[in-house]
């Protein structure tokens, strides 16, 4: 089992950072001292359960962690700072810092630096998350120590259970739009009005109508889907709204 270092100091080093096409040396008191800090640390850059789950739902919920008193959340992965920093810009992850533990010193001084030899990774973090004050670790969610590259425990999710247990998780929320028609802008200013975030997808360049037609049984736009369910239309959302 890995060890727990619930109640310790987060290790003290320097981490290579490439900033504005410059070195910059980056020390951990930089990033803890005095602050409230989530760390998730991951196998790598790029990879499929890194990208596609862990970095985009702690983006997506950045704003309430800050709410929270998060000062700040940090991705880290034993890449180098070029990898990383391409890989903020693809995920679009402008709310959490990337840093980057190219030599794994962060990591190894966790205990969590593991040989992944045998899918050519070299040595890389065990995945795990943590919520540090003052440069003390007072959370970690380590994933169990088991084969391959399980993810139970280190989601925002799990965190966000952790910090505020009474605290609802943002709403998942899509609405299909066309370009002109006022019914989606009144959807989209209630969505905003609301201060709910929306993901919006437009007709002919992210969807087509035999697409929507076959999520939503229709063909009329906007449709507004949260959480997995079809609200429907503007008035459809409007009602929603007003029952929350």
């Amino acid at each position: 089992m890995f060890e727990n270092k619930e109640g310790q100091r987060i290790p003290n080093v320097t981490f290579r950072t490439r900033q504005n096409n410059a070195w910059v040396d980056v020390q951990s008191a930089d990033l803890f001292a005095g602050k409230t800090v989530i760390v998730f640390s991951l196998p790598g850059a790029f990879t499929p359960t890194c990208s596609s789950t862990h970095v985009p739902r702690y983006n997506q919920m950045a704003d309430t962690f800050k709410k929270l008193g998060v000062d700040e959340i940090i991705c880290m992965s034993v890449n180098d700072t070029f990898v990383m920093n391409e890989w903020k810009v693809d995920q679009k992850a402008d709310k959490i810092t990337f840093i980057p533990d190219g030599n794994g010193d962060f990591t190894d001084g966790m205990g969590l630096l593991v040989d992944k030899n045998d899918i050519g990774f070299g040595k890389r973090s065990w995945r795990y998350s943590m919520l540090v004050k003052d440069g003390v670790v007072e959370k970690m969610f380590i994933e169990p120590n088991k084969p391959g590259d399980p993810f139970e425990v280190s989601d925002a999710d799990t965190m966000l259970a952790y910090i505020a247990p009474n605290e609802q998780a943002p709403l998942d929320v899509t609405v299909f739009t066309r370009q002109g028609c006022p019914f989606c802008a009144r959807a989209k200013g209630m969505l905003h009005d609301a201060q709910i975030d929306f993901d919006e997808m437009e007709l002919n360049r992210d969807y087509t109508n035999r697409s929507l037609r076959a999520i939503a049984g229709v063909d009329m736009v906007p449709q507004v889907f949260i959480n997995g369910e079809l609200i429907g239309g503007s008035d459809k959302l409007e009602a929603w709204l007003k029952a929350r």
